[in-house]
């Protein structure tokens, strides 16, 4: 857990659920930027959403020697990993090695990269953050950025046409509610942080699971597809704070969130129309499943 125990999920609700509560307004709570793929989260008051997800979020990836993407489904250190956004780049900062600054690839070079069978044209980043990551994780591996030319389609039923992606999973944009986090902490014996499921956006003021009857939200000025359930995996037993893997929540969310061999918590989403979110702004539900 963090410094104290419950924070994380106290700090996000601080304010913002009590003015849904006021005034019966679903509002954003708490707003998380992952800029290194299944590296430490980064909470931010406000977002610029634009076509492709939270500008920032998951721009930024790690590879083993043949290319393949890591994540802490097999590596949970990575959750240890604190990627600092800067101007043009970012420093990678982690408990017993010295940080090290990292500028955006300008260098027309490419490296092929493979996240979940998709085969990206990444920008190899310099040799002073390979062995950053090698030395941490404890073997060979690379850092690579997504270019601004670079192409990965979602290619999933519930995106349109030309609709592209990062380095998530598949899907540039995941919401939580807090109904959700607090009924899942209702049923555990030791709460759990919001850091554990890794969203992007979460929203107060609203029923546990509310979230899977929507499909289509504006939040400040964005408007957003709500597109497909989250089946969540064993990212979400790894402890933030100290990278080691328990059971927990996937064994308590089995037994009420289970269906088609999967547990499902949280919704995926695409944006539509962009902007800047902030805490504080309202959540409008714009259309129901």
């Amino acid at each position: 857990m963090a410094a104290e125990e419950g924070a994380p999920r106290v700090a996000a609700k601080a304010g913002v659920s009590r003015v849904a509560a006021e005034d019966g307004t679903p509002r954003v709570a708490a707003l998380r930027l992952h800029p290194l793929k299944s590296g430490a989260a980064v909470p931010v008051q406000e977002a610029r959403f634009d076509a492709t997800g939270c500008q920032g979020d998951r721009r930024w990836l790690l590879v083993d020697a043949a290319g393949r993407f890591l994540t802490q489904r097999a590596h949970p250190r990575m959750c240890l990993i604190r990627a600092v956004r800067l101007p043009g780049g970012l420093r990678l900062e982690a408990p017993g090695v010295r940080a090290v600054d990292v500028v955006e690839p300008a260098d027309p070079a490419r490296l092929a990269v493979d996240i979940w069978g998709d085969r990206v044209a990444a920008a190899p980043s310099s040799a002073a953050a390979d062995r950053w990551a090698s030395r941490f994780l404890g073997f060979p591996c690379r850092l690579v950025h997504f270019p601004d030319d670079g192409e990965r389609l979602i290619g999933e039923p519930q995106a349109n046409p030309g609709d592209r992606v990062f380095f998530p999973d598949r899907y540039p944009v995941l919401i939580l509610s807090e109904g959700s986090l607090d009924a899942l902490n209702a049923r555990l014996a030791e709460p759990l942080p919001l850091e554990r499921f890794r969203p992007n956006l979460v929203v107060a003021g609203v029923p546990p699971h509310a979230e899977d009857a929507w499909a289509r939200i504006r939040v400040g000025s964005v408007e957003l597809d709500v597109v497909k359930g989250c089946a969540r995996c064993a990212v979400t037993t790894v402890d933030p704070a100290s990278g080691e893997r328990g059971r927990e929540p996937l064994r308590t969310l089995a037994t009420y969130r289970q269906w088609e061999g999967k547990v499902w918590f949280g919704q995926n989403a695409i944006p539509r129309v962009t902007g800047t979110v902030r805490v504080g702004d309202p959540v409008t539900v714009l259309a129901r499943r």
